[in-house]
């Protein structure tokens, strides 16, 4: 007989998914910041991945909150728009447009995580996980402040810089 599955499964299931994807960041952002044309954006990526290692820390205390040891699941999605982004700094590398592509690429990531780390408050809420939802919360405004940086610096300069010819 098949156990049924509650919003606790749920929520375990998906901060193993954004525990994951977090790990994935991580080791994506160098190789941004590598690829990035402007100092600002490299400056940038390199500021996120030392606020994504915050973030894992975080998490780990979450799984901890829980009693359950820190694993990821495999996330398709995060897979998926890391996969973009790769291709994109490989077809636009030396290209006016790398940039603007990059900083495409990185609020992709941050709407994904945005909305797992506002799904998953609403949950801890939801189940009384009351020393959760700080640490959640926290996650939550560094992605919404980078996604507003990464805004700023493509309005700023990488549109801009991505509409003129070589």
């Amino acid at each position: 007989m098949a156990t049924t599955k509650t919003l606790d499964d749920l929520f375990l299931d998906t901060l193993k998914d954004i525990y994951y994807a977090e790990k994935q960041i991580l080791k994506t952002l160098p190789k941004m910041a590598r690829a990035a044309q402007s100092e600002e954006g490299k400056a940038g990526f390199l500021q996120h991945r030392d606020e994504t290692q915050g973030q894992i820390d975080r998490l780990e205390q979450v799984f901890e909150i829980l009693g359950k040891p820190a694993r990821g699941k495999t996330c398709e999605a995060i897979q998926g728009i890391i996969a973009e982004g790769e291709e994109i700094m490989e077809e636009f590398k030396g290209s006016p447009a790398l940039d603007a592509g990059l900083i495409s690429s990185a609020q992709a990531v941050e709407h994904y995580e945005i909305a797992r780390y506002g799904t998953l408050i609403a949950w801890a809420d939801q189940l009384g996980l009351k020393q959760a939802v700080p640490l959640l919360q926290a996650n939550l405004q560094e992605e919404e402040a980078t996604d507003q940086k990464l805004t700023q610096l493509a309005k700023a300069s990488a549109n801009a810089k991505a509409t003129k010819a070589a």
